[in-house]
């Protein structure tokens, strides 16, 4: 959004993954609430027209997107009817419709076009590049893209209200006549606008400086677009002037009740007649100060920060423990923002005198920390309050394959200015046994770290549960996860210091294992912690003799659309299999295989997927020694999955393959090809969509004990 310029917003719904159908979404869904939040958003935001990204019969591919258009439609209809007592009048509802560059005979008569490609000298881009560019920061779904030039055209659907035929905008008034009062303010911001010269962007500040007075005296209607347009005039007047300003902290973080020194700093960079009259934290009393700020001279005031009333700096959304499809935010008044308001704030109160025109007005600044990487230069990170001391486990899952004993780490981390002193330990489950049972921590200054250790015992017998780090009082202590890329600011986040500890009943869980890795999982450290020696193997690990040693080999999710050079080492796997290896493939999407067929014999991955996690799995041959040897497999491992049982399952393959497993989602017929098993010479190739990926980091007991059968195969 700070690329392209728009004003983002969310609701409490929470993507759980690929839902096929709106049906199975608002299963998860609560829809009132999330009807609520974009019918709350439409109030404050106020548009004329709403566009959906999808349409509302399916043909959006996702349950989600279908949803998303079903309850754009809900939202409307309750906009337009007598039970709705808002101010929001939205005037149409188009779908962004994509079908005419698929369906070349599509009628586009009917259609609202509008071309994106349209060049802006100012800009000295186009608005297809910018989109371009804005796409590209959504980094986590790999959607970079080149920037295209050149006319572009995107075509509007209207699905409800008021027709139009060549504009989308056709007979609303976006003019500030639309404001009684307003047309005054209309004529200055056109002068303005004809006026502006880039090269000397401070010569419109009489008309800007006119129309803010305008819009903020009684002439002009108060409302919505009055209170925004005084606060973009805010903005553009202090960017034509030149006035750089930033309230910035010393530290990133201060604990709870600690306190921070923060520098506010001016520099008028164009020596214009600005005075400094006071400036005030959060709703503390403002500070009178009456100072003219000098010409290109950075002025700076320091004013310390208490925290003591202050809470910790969470994201609202995560205050809650969600549900499966909905975050719960304890009732806060910030849902639909995209991150929390900066937690202070110093507004700064200027006078501007620029000719005969005088202005005073109110900015805004929000506290940050601004810091130097030496490879990068100066970057700026959000200024929160943390939790005084935080524990951090060395795991997000403890798995026990026996009854022995397994050593936990606990990084324990001080964030207040004072001494620490305390005595942690593990909040445990009945059956279960930490020794010691509490541990000293002393920690004098802010920063300081110390490992602490626990041996953990479980009881006999498969169980799923958890444990929490807490004090000696009681008190369960938070964690503090960062998150940390370049395209995004560091975002820190507190949650409970709790780890999944798992129990499972399973024998055989030992060999060498060789990885191949896909797009990147967690699958190899969860073999590891059960007993397995794994290797991730990198390119040149990857020959016939090297692969000899392993007892098998496994190949990441999406190994085979993401690993360039697997069409090459393809021929040297399937030899490894021939000589005795047992060789298992994770599923791989339909688009961009790199090779013919990822196993012996034919084989054709499909889109088939079932998301129920709880939709019955059938054992198409039970006494196959894939659900027999070393552990006998039966339904009950196939409950506690999480999200999804499968994905891009092969629908056509070779007679040579087994079938193993049947299952499907509700309403549709078996797909038998999450599991194809064949004997390949001496060895096992293994074909599997079961979301290996998603159950094992999760501690499914029942997805360990089969992956280890799957592995055995060839040793019975």
């Amino acid at each position: 959004r700070s690329v392209d310029g728009a004003q983002q917003r969310f609701s409490r719904a929470l993507d759980f993954g690929y839902s096929k159908n709106p049906e199975e979404t608002f299963n998860f869904w609560n829809r009132r609430e999330v009807l609520e939040d974009l019918l709350r958003s439409i109030e404050t935001q106020r548009p004329d027209i709403i566009i959906t990204r999808f349409p509302d019969d399916g043909r959006g591919g996702h349950g989600h997107h279908t949803a998303s258009c079903m309850l754009a439609e809900e939202a409307f209809e309750y906009l337009k009817s007598n039970a709705y007592e808002g101010e929001a009048d939205p005037k149409r509802l188009f779908w962004n419709t994509w079908v005419p560059y698929y369906d070349k005979d599509y009628d586009v008569s009917k259609l609202i076009s509008v071309d994106v490609g349209t060049y802006d000298p100012l800009l000295g881009k186009s608005y297809l590049e910018i989109a371009s560019e804005a796409r590209s920061m959504h980094k986590c779904q790999a959607f970079g893209t080149a920037k295209r030039q050149g006319s572009r055209i995107e075509y509007l659907e209207l699905l409800m209200g008021e027709k139009a035929e060549g504009d989308m905008f056709e007979g609303i008034d976006i003019s500030w006549s639309r404001v009684e009062g307003g047309a005054a303010v209309g004529k200055l911001l056109s002068k303005a606008e004809k006026k502006f010269d880039p090269s000397n962007p401070g010569i419109i500040l009489p008309e800007l400086i006119k129309a803010y007075k305008l819009v903020t005296s009684d002439k002009v209607e108060k409302g919505y677009w009055t209170t925004k347009k005084t606060q973009e005039l805010r903005e553009l007047i202090q960017q034509v002037s030149g006035l750089w300003t930033e309230a910035l902290s010393d530290k990133p973080t201060t604990a709870k009740g600690d306190s921070a020194d923060v520098v506010l700093r001016l520099v008028n960079r164009n020596g214009l007649a600005f005075k400094l009259r006071n400036y005030r934290l959060n709703k503390l009393a403002s500070q009178e100060v009456n100072i003219s700020l000098p010409n290109n001279q950075p002025y700076e005031e320091k004013i310390q920060v208490s925290t003591i009333s202050t809470p910790v700096s969470q994201p609202y959304w995560l205050t809650g423990k969600p549900t499966k499809g909905m975050f719960r935010t304890n009732g806060s008044t910030l849902i639909g923002l995209p991150e929390n308001p900066p937690t202070f704030v110093v507004t700064v109160g200027l006078s501007l005198q620029d000719g005969k025109e005088q202005l005073d007005f109110d900015l805004p600044l929000p506290v940050v920390h601004k810091y130097v990487d030496r490879a990068v230069g100066e970057l700026y990170r959000p200024f929160v309050v943390v939790p005084n001391v935080t524990a951090n486990l060395d795991s997000k899952v403890y798995l026990f394959p026996s009854e022995e004993s397994q050593e936990i780490i606990v990084l324990v981390t001080s964030h207040q200015e004072t001494r620490y002193a305390g005595e942690i330990g593990l909040k445990l489950p009945e059956g279960w046994k930490a020794t010691p049972e509490f541990r000293e921590v002393t920690l004098d200054k802010k920063g300081a770290q110390m490992p602490i250790s626990f041996t953990l015992t479980p009881p006999r017998g498969q169980s799923v549960t958890s444990l929490e780090v807490r004090e000696k009082g009681g008190t369960v202590l938070p964690g503090m996860e960062e998150i940390s890329y370049d395209h995004i600011p560091t975002q820190l986040i507190f949650s409970t210091a709790e780890a999944k500890i798992v129990r499972v009943s399973m024998t055989g869980n030992e060999g060498k294992i060789g990885y191949i890795m896909g797009s990147g999982d967690e699958v190899p450290a969860c073999l590891t912690q059960i007993g397995y020696e794994v290797t991730v193997l990198e390119d040149e690990q990857i020959t016939t003799e090297q692969l000899a040693q392993f007892d098998a080999v496994i190949a990441g999710i999406r190994a085979y659309n993401r690993r360039n050079r697997m069409p090459f080492f393809h021929e040297q796997l399937m030899e490894y299999v021939k000589e005795g290896g047992t060789y298992l493939v994770q599923y791989n999407t339909t688009y961009g295989l790199l090779v013919k067929q990822p196993g012996p014999y034919p084989i054709k991955v499909s889109r088939d997927r079932v998301t129920v996690e709880e939709a019955e799995v059938t054992l198409l041959q039970p006494d196959h020694p894939a659900f027999n040897i070393p552990n006998k497999i039966t339904s009950a491992d196939f409950e506690g999955w999480v999200q999804e049982r499968g994905l891009y399952f092969p629908n056509e393959w070779d007679d040579k393959y087994e079938a193993l497993t049947a299952l499907n989602d509700p309403g549709e017929s078996p797909k038998k090809g999450a599991l194809l098993v064949t004997k390949y010479g001496e060895g096992h190739f293994i074909y599997s969509g079961f979301s290996w990926f998603r159950e094992l980091p999760a501690g499914v007991p029942g997805a360990y004990r089969l992956m280890v059968n799957l592995l055995a195969l060839g040793s019975e």
